[in-house]
């Protein structure tokens, strides 16, 4: 295979062409175009969008999404707590979600009635850690250091980043009626 452009030493990654990334060189480069289903993406950590739905006392960018790359059944990008915080309550709809601890202490917190009265769980976490919360669960995350953010990246089996906001924790007892296939 032969490079219609020379390499360049100047990505810290080592060589590379000018056409890695989300290819703004191509005209029909539209989310849900052609040319973005055959090519491969490369999302620098720099180039994160940060117009995503957000919840209080959390950040939200997206790397891989609907608009940034054109996937159609997967949302990915990373989540960054403050200090000392928390985040609303809230949920992601349909959306299946996986967490992956980068850096800092997160706790989740949800509600549970497995033993006939809901009880509050909290879920300590570590850099290394992951957690699975399934769709329509209620919950929230905290991150109870004084001084370190807590950074988390994010998987999704929507193509969007879908927060619901709520009011406070309810226990989940059925999925909602839109989520019955």
């Amino acid at each position: 295979m032969v490079s219609q452009t020379p390499p360049s030493d100047s990505h810290p990654a080592g060589p590379h062409t000018g056409h890695d990334a989300f290819h703004p060189d191509l005209p029909e480069s539209a989310p849900g175009s052609a040319a973005l289903r055959a090519r491969l993406h490369h999302v620098r950590a720099g180039e994160l969008d940060g117009d995503t739905a957000q919840t209080g006392g959390m950040r939200r960018f997206a790397a891989i999404s609907g608009r940034t790359v054109g996937s159609e059944r997967i949302w990915m990008g990373q989540t960054h707590v403050a200090p000392g915080t928390a985040s609303s309550d809230h949920h992601h709809g349909a959306s299946e979600t996986a967490i992956h601890v980068v850096a800092g202490h997160p706790e989740f917190v949800f509600l549970d009635d497995a033993h006939g009265e809901p009880e509050e769980i909290r879920i300590s976490t570590g850099p290394g850690d992951y957690v699975f919360v399934p769709p329509y669960v209620p919950h929230r995350e905290e991150n109870p250091s004084p001084e370190e953010e807590a950074v988390v990246v994010i998987a999704r089996s929507t193509q969007e980043a879908v927060v619901v906001n709520l009011p406070g924790l309810h226990v989940l007892r059925e999925r909602p009626r839109d989520a019955e296939a």
